[in-house]
This record gives C-alpha cells, sequence and structure tokens, in this order.
C-alpha cells in the first residue's frame, strides 16, 4: 500500500512497510524511512508506484487554474478528492487527486485550509482584496527592481533626490527604496554610501557632513519655535562699575565681562559678571523645554548652532553701552594679589566694552607686556594687572603652563579655509580662563558648602565626567568645579546659576536634593555634548584636508608621538602613519600626503624621511 501524507507543511509519497492505530512506517523511493502519524496521511492506493503519481500529479498541477477551481467549489467547505471527482468527472486517479491537492495549497487567497485535506473557498470579497495585496506586492517588486537597475547603471532615480542622505544615516528598511539601493550595492560591490557618490547624489562632501549630522541630532532643523519672549528680571540694585567682555569677533553668546577697581587702601576688586538668563528663563517654561532640548551651543568651523534662540540671545547677552542683569564675583585682592575675600551679588552691571580679540591681541600680548614703551591703549592697566593676578591664580592651582603649544582658529569664506595659529596660553586666554576658572571653582565650593545641590565636571585618572558630587577636578587643580560661566550657551551653567541665584536670594533650591531633573541633565547633557564635539572635531578634519588640497601641499613636516602616531607641525592634525613604526618618539619626519577622500575624511601619509631624532629630553604629549 502506498500513502500521500503531508510532513513539514509540504505533501510527500512513499511506501507503508509496517502500520499501528496511531503510526506508520513509510519508506520513500528514496529509501528513506520515516514515522508517519496516521492523522497525517491524506491518500491510500494500490498503483501505481509513488515516484510516478508524484511526477505526474507535478505535471498536472500546473495546468490548473486557481480561479476557475475556487468557481467551482461553490461556497462550502470541501475535502480535496470531493473536487477532483467533480473537476474530473470520474472517481480520480491518484496523481489527479494529489495535483488538485497541491493546487489547493498553493493557492491560500483563493481555498482556507480548515482541516486534513479540507478546505473553504475564501469568500468573493476577501479574494478580490487579496489578489489587489498581490498585484500591489508584484508592481512594487517590479519597481524595485527597475530602481536598482537604475542604481546599479550609476543613474539616480529621482525618488531619491529627496532622500539623502536620511537613506544612507537613518533608513526606513521597509521602502522598496532602500530595498533597492540594498540589491544595487550588492550588485556592484559598493557600499550603499559609495553607490550614491557614483551616482552623482553628493554633490557637496560639506553639505552631506551637515545634514548627516543635522539629521541625528537636529531632525526637526535648526530653527525654533515661536516662544513667548523671556521675562524680564525684577528691579535689581546697580553696581557703579563700567566691565568690558573679550571674545572673539564671531561671539554673540556674551556671557563674561570683567572689571577692576583701584582702592584707596591699595587693594584691588575685581569683578566677574556672568549674563543671568535665569533670571528670564523659568524651569519647565518654553524657553527652558528649548534650551534643554539642545543643551548647548554646537560650534563648527564656519557656523554655530545656538542652545538658545536669537531674540533671547540678545536680551540677555552682555552686550556693549547696556545695562546688564548679571550674577556677579567680586574678589577682593590685596597689592600683593593675596585674595582677600568674595563676594557673590546679583545686580545690574555697565557693559562698557565688548573688546574682540581679533584687535586686543595686537596690543594686548606677550611682547607688548614686556615693552613698557608701546603706545598706549584702552584697559591696558585692566589687562596688565588682570595678567600679573592670573599667573598668580594658574601658579596656586600648580599647574603653571611652561610648555609653548599653538592653538589654530579656523576661518571659513564661502569655499576658502584660512587655518590661523595662535599661541595658547596668550595673555588674553590666561586671563579670561584663570578667572572663570576661579569662579567655577569657587563656586562649585559655595554651593557644595551650603549644601545645594549642583552639577560638576570632575576629574580623575585622566577621566572626565558629569557629577552631582562636588569631586576634585585634578586637571585643573581644584577640589571642585561647577561650570557656572557660560550660561548662555550650556545648560548645566544655566540650572547652576538657578541653584547659585537661589543662595543669593535666600530661597529654596529650584533643583531638591535627589532631583531626577538634576541627574537626567547630567545623564543627556554628557551625551550631547560628547557628540557635538566629536562633530566639531570630524568637520575641523574635514576642513583641514580642504586646505591641504586647496594649498596644494603633497608633504608635510610632523613629530612622532608614539608607534604608528603623528602630529603636524603646520595643522592641528594627528593620524595614523604605519610607515613612521620604529621611528622614535619626538622624531620629526616628512610625510608625503596622498588619497585625501572628503567623504571618508580620510587620507594617506607615508614616511619620506626623518628629519631630526627625537631631543635627548623630549616630553612627548600624546
Amino acid at each position: 500500500m502506498h500513502v500521500i501524507f503531508e510532513e513539514d507543511g509540504h505533501f510527500k509519497a512513499g511506501s507503508i512497510l509496517s502500520e499501528t492505530e496511531a503510526t506508520a512506517q513509510v519508506e520513500a523511493a528514496s529509501g528513506k524511512r520515516s514515522k508517519v502519524k496516521t492523522a497525517n496521511i491524506l491518500l491510500r492506493f494500490a498503483a501505481p508506484a509513488p515516484a510516478e503519481v508524484m511526477a505526474e500529479a507535478d505535471s498536472l498541477a500546473e495546468e490548473l487554474d486557481a480561479d476557475f477551481l475556487w468557481e467551482a467549489a461553490g461556497t462550502d467547505e470541501f475535502g480535496f478528492e470531493q473536487l477532483a471527482q467533480e473537476y474530473y468527472g470520474h472517481a480520480p486517479r491518484p496523481a489527479e487527486a494529489v495535483a488538485l491537492l497541491q493546487k489547493l495549497h498553493a493557492s491560500p487567497i483563493h481555498f482556507h485550509k480548515k482541516g486534513k485535506g479540507r478546505y473553504r473557498p475564501a469568500p468573493e470579497e476577501t479574494l478580490a482584496a487579496a489578489k489587489a495585496g498581490l498585484e500591489k506586492k508584484r508592481l512594487a517588486a517590479e519597481r524595485q527592481a527597475y530602481l536598482a537597475a537604475e542604481l546599479a547603471a550609476f543613474r539616480l532615480p529621482p525618488e531619491y533626490s529627496s532622500l539623502i542622505p536620511r537613506i544612507l544615516i537613518a533608513p526606513d528598511k521597509n521602502t522598496l527604496e532602500y530595498k533597492a539601493l540594498e540589491d544595487a550595492a550588492a550588485a556592484t560591490g559598493l557600499s550603499q554610501l559609495r553607490l550614491i557618490e557614483r551616482c552623482g547624489a553628493i554633490p557637496s562632501t560639506l553639505d552631506f557632513h551637515l545634514m548627516s549630522f543635522l539629521l541625528e541630532y537636529f531632525p526637526r532643523g535648526t530653527g525654533f519655535a515661536p516662544v513667548t519672549e523671556p521675562v524680564d528680571p525684577p528691579e535689581l540694585p546697580k553696581s557703579s562699575v563700567r566691565a568690558f567682555s573679550m571674545d572673539d569677533e564671531a561671539t554673540t553668546e556674551i556671557d563674561d565681562a570683567l572689571s577692576v577697581e583701584w582702592r584707596g587702601d591699595g587693594s584691588i576688586r575685581v569683578g566677574i559678571h556672568i549674563a543671568a538668563p535665569a533670571l528670564g528663563i523659568a524651569p519647565g517654561s518654553e524657553l527652558d523645554k528649548v534650551a534643554r532640548e539642545r543643551l548647548s551651543t554646537v560650534y563648527y568651523p564656519g557656523d554655530k548652532i545656538t542652545m538658545l534662540p536669537e531674540a533671547l540671545i540678545h536680551h540677555y547677552t552682555l552686550g556693549e553701552a547696556h545695562d546688564c542683569p548679571a550674577l556677579s564675583l567680586y574678589v577682593d585682592v590685596a597689592p600683593d594679589l593675596r585674595v582677600l575675600g568674595t563676594e557673590t551679588r546679583l545686580e545690574m552691571v555697565h557693559i562698557a566694552d565688548n573688546l574682540r580679540h581679533e584687535t586686543l591681541e595686537i596690543e594686548f600680548n606677550a611682547e607688548t607686556l614686556r615693552n613698557p614703551d608701546v603706545p598706549d591703549y584702552p584697559y591696558r592697566r585692566e589687562l596688565e594687572w588682570l595678567h600679573d593676578f592670573a599667573a598668580v591664580l594658574e601658579a596656586g592651582r600648580g599647574k603653571a603652563d611652561t610648555v609653548d603649544r599653538v592653538d589654530y582658529n579656523f576661518k571659513v569664506d564661502g569655499e576658502t579655509i584660512r587655518i590661523v595659529p595662535r599661541k595658547r596660553g596668550s595673555p588674553i586666554d590666561k586671563v579670561v580662563s584663570e578667572l572663570m576658572i576661579f569662579a567655577n571653582a569657587h563656586w562649585g565650593g559655595w554651593l557644595a558648602e551650603k549644601r545645594v545641590p549642583a552639577i560638576y565636571r570632575a576629574q580623575a585618572n585622566g577621566k572626565t565626567r558629569m557629577t552631582t558630587a562636588p569631586d576634585p577636578h585634578v586637571g585643573l587643580g581644584v577640589d571642585q568645579y561647577a561650570w557656572s560661566t557660560s550660561p548662555l550657551r550650556r545648560y548645566v551653567d544655566l540650572v547652576n546659576q538657578r541653584q547659585l541665584i537661589s543662595i543669593v536670594q535666600g530661597t529654596d533650591p529650584v533643583y531638591p536634593p535627589r532631583s531626577e531633573a538634576l541627574f537626567s541633565t547630567v545623564r543627556d547633557f554628557e551625551l550631547a555634548y560628547d557628540a557635538y564635539n566629536e562633530f566639531q572635531r570630524r568637520l575641523e578634519r574635514y576642513w583641514m584636508l580642504r586646505w591641504l588640497i586647496q594649498e596644494n601641499v603633497s608633504e608635510v613636516s610632523a613629530s612622532v608621538i608614539r608607534e604608528d602616531l603623528v602630529r603636524f607641525d603646520a595643522l592641528p592634525m594627528v593620524t595614523r602613519a604605519p610607515s613612521v613604526m620604529g621611528v622614535a618618539p619626538g622624531a620629526k619626519v616628512r610625510l608625503a600626503i596622498s588619497n585625501i577622500d572628503l567623504l571618508d575624511i580620510h587620507f594617506h601619509a607615508e614616511l619620506i624621511e626623518a628629519v631630526a631624532p627625537a631631543p635627548d629630553s623630549a616630553a612627548v604629549v600624546p
């Protein structure tokens, strides 16, 4: 006896070797034996052989039309042998019965399986919907194949113009456009990015990098939704000082200014004045939500994305010739530059001048400090005294910097880049950085002393982190460090300013102990700040490669840091050059530059020669 049975969704044929009430031992034509449940046996027959039945059934099934069978089946449930008899007009031969069974099984939109060998014709409306769905899939498959073929031929279909770079950065993998891109990439052996590039869809590598960043971190764009004007600060006492700020020419968010008062007893009162947007941005307000979402201003060569709307920045920036609300830290200093005491006030401060680095540095620099005969310039006395005081503060932290280092400013003008070296630790830098470090460290200590929760920036074992604990910042040499001096640019500073103002005003802190808002700010700020800094570094590297192309530079001088890591002499570029392996750290080398790729922001540096050996006493800093 032979049987047709169902196994794993397939119909198989074989011969019964033995059988019980529940199971049968069946041998297939291949000789394979298996145990089959009796309930899975659909048809029994004596002849012809199983292999012959299956071969003929496959041929007959191809001739059957599912639509015709559906019309012939009526509306009631039926068994496959019953329909086979009606269709063929006689008791079906085994091959005919199996052929019809296979067709029923292969036509699930026409026939719904109801049990062992039994089916029910699909309702007419259900079948119509299923057919429409199949047609839609067929058309989609055709469209996908067409799109893939166009892409593989390096022609960009119009559909993709609005999808780049999203389809490469954050794609919806269920769309046929993405599936076609995936198919074309596999067919060409290219990455999806390189395939899109070959199609001419990335005319500007700069725009691509910027759009990729914005897509991930500013998916709704960099503009601001309409928000209400900030509340004007309450009446504040007016300070008698005339303050001045020092920033580069592109700075609009002027957070800090300084003042110096000469006293009759020979002491000096230094004022560190910080813009006070916390007075007008209420916690939980629409303005606060804007700042909380962005968390920081994003800087990159040629532009920036501000944390706050322009109108609010204008409202609180320390603009010259204006009386501005400020949180002021006054430091009383003895004639020998010892700190005698401090006082924090909330007040209106007159900002007399916004000094700009580009012009101030010509007059106030290391050379003019050593030359008493230089022509006088505005705030000369204040600046020279502040420089001396800053040197004392720096030494007090045990961080006097004697290493000669260079910073670089990136000046982008359209498609042209200027990379301007600027000596690190210039008098302007030292004055501003030391007084801001003093303010952040002092206010951090004050918050800790008053047991008012705050956000600190701590460093130990070379690792820097944000925390709500007043832990030391080893790198700066201070016992605690709470960012508080850039509330227009960093949300952490705005949060800390709210806490400081609560101490000044004698009110309950905005963020009580164990505030979830404080903890979530720490977590989210650190992630966003790291991402923004990485984007800035990436774009700076991009513009350095643009500069190499622009200036037609094919060779550079560099210093070996360690192993295959080198630092360029004329650019803030650190890169790997495997060919310098074996050259001593600190040695000067000449490198050939090639294969600059602005899309990957990558290039190749090859050792030409070692120009000078490492000095015996070289202190190599990675």
